[in-house]
Parts: structure tokens; C-alpha cells; sequence
């Protein structure tokens, strides 16, 4: 596994046992409801994924585009499929979304090399 892609896993494991061992219900529900709301349902996860990538994108969230980028490398989407859904991000979101397109093109390529 790609080491940039080892750490983030790692990265987000540890804090979201921290943050969930906190014991509080509002947060409980809200990382259930993110985690449902992905699930399959009318939508395939695969979609769900896609469209996740291109909020988190505009919203300018890293973690969150490495999220869904994993998940949908996890759920076969295509390095094609990936790129369009970022021009999508990017015309949505504007030019300010630029560096968010590369670290997350840089992010692909990381999951690619775990393929190798």
C-alpha cells in the first residue's frame, strides 16, 4: 500500500476512535448518518461516492476528497470516471479548487500503485 495512503488510513482511524470514544450521541449520529447516507440505496455507492467527491471538492475538504476517493477506487470507478467528476468539481467550484485537483490527482495515482 502506498505510504501516503497507509498514513491517511491511519491518520483518520486513530482520531475517529478518539473522537468516538467520547461518548457523545451528537456525533455518534452525525459519523452513523454520513456512514448511511453512503450506503447503497436508490443511488449505487459507486454514484453516492461521485457525488460525494465532487461537495467535498467544492467545499475544499482534503480528507474528505481522499475519503472519497478511496471509496470509490474501492468500488471499481475509473481514473476516467474520476477525472470527470473532478472537471465537474472544478467547474463548479472554480479555479480555487485547482490545488484540490491535484493533491487529489496526486491521491489517485497513490491508490493506483496499491493495484501494482
Amino acid at each position: 500500500m502506498s505510504r501516503k495512503v497507509q498514513e491517511f488510513n491511519e491518520y483518520r482511524s486513530k482520531m475517529n476512535d478518539k473522537i468516538l470514544s467520547s461518548d457523545n450521541k451528537v456525533i455518534k449520529r452525525i459519523f452513523n448518518l454520513d456512514t448511511n447516507a453512503y450506503s447503497k440505496g436508490h443511488l449505487p455507492v459507486k454514484t453516492k461516492e461521485l457525488l460525494g467527491l465532487v461537495a467535498s471538492t467544492v467545499l475544499r475538504c482534503d480528507d474528505c476528497i481522499a475519503y472519497h476517493l478511496e471509496t470509490a477506487f474501492e468500488n471499481g470507478v475509473t481514473k476516467e470516471e474520476i477525472m470527470e467528476t473532478m472537471s465537474i468539481a472544478t467547474l463548479v467550484g472554480g479555479t480555487i479548487v485547482i490545488p484540490h485537483l491535484r493533491r487529489a490527482v496526486e491521491f489517485w495515482e497513490a491508490l493506483e500503485e496499491t493495484k501494482l
